[in-house]
């Protein structure tokens, strides 16, 4: 091993990933406990290591030197093991921030930034917006700017984030609500799994200029690598290796009428892309131990919604997922956050008519159907990123769909 993440809890990370893009070497993960930390900085085969949660400040006295900026910040993201067997710590976290602001064109000039967390991210993002001219204000669990006294900063004009609120596997969590800040006009959230937060979310829904973690993570990478190998990367690599990720790991989520083909077509689409496949009412019927008419029969609808609410939670935080949905996801809002947290959302639209009512508990009949119909299509539309015409064959809706998405 010459190259590697080291950290506390890794197994969702993108790291790997993002380096096996950027150079020609092998990069791993390397969960370590504190007491495995000193010896495996003097004793580990490795040339150069990302540092993470919770070891961005305790490996600071392993290094004979750091770089400028990494003494100034207090924060070392980055090692790199000198041919004399000495450590250089450096902090690339600094670059993945400015991409990010910059990429969610935010301007901090002026501005007061409140800045939520105190760890050696919270560190990296005060120096950048310092360095750019923002007014810092720290929030954190204790001192006198705390979570207790959100209101006293409802005069925010920029929201970083830069705690682990809202991280996988918690992905229900948010750390603040923007409507209690008026005058917020960008938002920062380092947390890249879920691709988009609730914090994300709701920026994107108040029309609040934003950018997630994910393209600070691919530029703090890339300057990484470059300390690795020596050698300059082009900046183009970040957004391309962020959009391939993106691409490679979004859930491709179907909401639709009940009988629209969600299930056949879901499936088939899996198959030929070569991803996990998830049916949201298969799911609901394996936790109650009942079939969904049964459920409804014997526990009623709300019962019913509540199971399917936990069910989608689970599968919208996870990646790479094919996801058939139940035909009245859309009547609670909240579900659009579980299933868009990680997930491109498909409405397959078929004329009315023409679907299936076999098994339906809440349209029995042609009358019933049109009812919900109406009741539900603007519903759909409000969820939906890309409407697919379904009244063709299951081949053809399953072709156009991976003509939409580029697959």
């Amino acid at each position: 091993m010459r190259y590697g993440l080291i950290g506390e809890k890794l197994e969702h990370s993108y790291s790997k990933i993002i380096h096996e893009k950027l150079g020609h070497y092998s990069y791993e993960l390397i969960p370590l406990q504190r007491d495995e930390l000193e010896p495996f900085l003097k004793e580990g085969n490795w040339q150069g290591l990302n540092v993470t949660i919770p070891y961005k400040q305790s490996v600071i006295p392993f290094c004979e030197k750091l770089s400028d900026r990494a003494k100034q910040i207090g924060s070392v993201n980055t090692l790199v093991r000198r041919p004399d067997g000495s450590i250089y710590g450096d902090n690339t976290d600094y670059d993945g921030f400015c991409a990010m602001a910059d990429q969610a064109g935010l301007d901090f000039r002026d501005r007061k930034v409140l800045i939520l967390g105190s760890g050696g991210t919270s560190l990296t993002a005060r120096a950048a917006v310092r360095d750019r001219g923002g007014r810092p204000a720290v929030i954190s669990r204790s001192g006198s700017s705390h979570y207790g006294n959100l209101h006293l900063h409802r005069d925010a004009e920029l929201i970083v984030n830069t705690t682990p609120v809202g991280m996988y596997p918690d992905t229900e969590e948010q750390p603040l609500d923007l409507v209690d800040f008026p005058r917020c006009r960008g938002v920062l959230d380092v947390i890249y799994n879920p691709f988009s937060t609730r914090l994300i979310l709701q920026a994107k829904a108040l029309g609040i200029p934003c950018s997630g973690g994910l393209t600070m993570l691919v530029a703090q990478a890339k300057r990484a690598a470059e300390l690795f190998t020596g050698q300059s990367l082009p900046d183009g690599l970040i957004g391309g290796i962020r959009e391939d990720l993106m691409n490679d790991l979004t859930n491709l989520v179907l909401i639709g009428m009940p009988g629209c083909g969600k299930t056949t077509v879901g499936k088939q689409l899996a198959a030929e892309l070569g991803m996990d496949f998830a049916d949201t009412d298969e799911e609901v019927e394996a936790a109650a131990g009942l079939s969904i008419p049964d459920l409804f029969e014997q526990e009623g609808e709300a019962v019913f919604r509540e199971l399917e609410a936990e069910q989608l939670q689970k599968l919208g935080k996870e990646n790479k997922l094919v996801i058939a949905t139940g035909g009245g996801v859309v009547k609670d809002p909240l579900n659009y956050a579980r299933l868009k947290q990680n997930g491109l959302i498909l409405l397959l639209e078929r004329d009315p008519r023409r679907l299936s009512i076999k098994g339906r508990p809440l349209s029995k009949n042609r009358e019933e159907v049109m009812e919900l119909y109406r009741e539900r299509i603007g519903l759909y539309e409000a969820f939906a990123d890309i409407r697919i015409m379904s009244n063709c064959s299951i081949a053809e809706v399953v072709k156009n769909i991976r003509e939409r998405i580029g697959k």
